[in-house]
């Protein structure tokens, strides 16, 4: 796993949690990485972030819709 080191004005009062709790959540919506990929990220359990996702506006579904009718389809 790679470290990074990123400077935030101070004014944007996000502790370091928050912040990768931010960067988590934003590449598990855009599907860089899956539920467990992200929740490692953040340093939480898949349940806990699933749960945390909703503070961030993300969905746990994050597939299309048209995979959902193909699945029900080849189901």
């Amino acid at each position: 796993m790679k470290t990074l080191t990123v400077n935030i004005p101070d004014n944007l009062d996000l502790d370091n949690r928050e912040l990768v709790m931010l960067l988590a959540s934003k590449l598990y919506e855009q599907g860089k990485l899956s539920l467990g990929q992200a929740a490692e990220l953040a340093g939480l359990t898949k349940r806990t972030f699933a749960e945390l996702l909703k503070n961030y506006n993300v969905s746990i579904f994050n597939s299309p819709s048209s995979d959902l009718s193909s699945d029900v389809l080849n189901a």
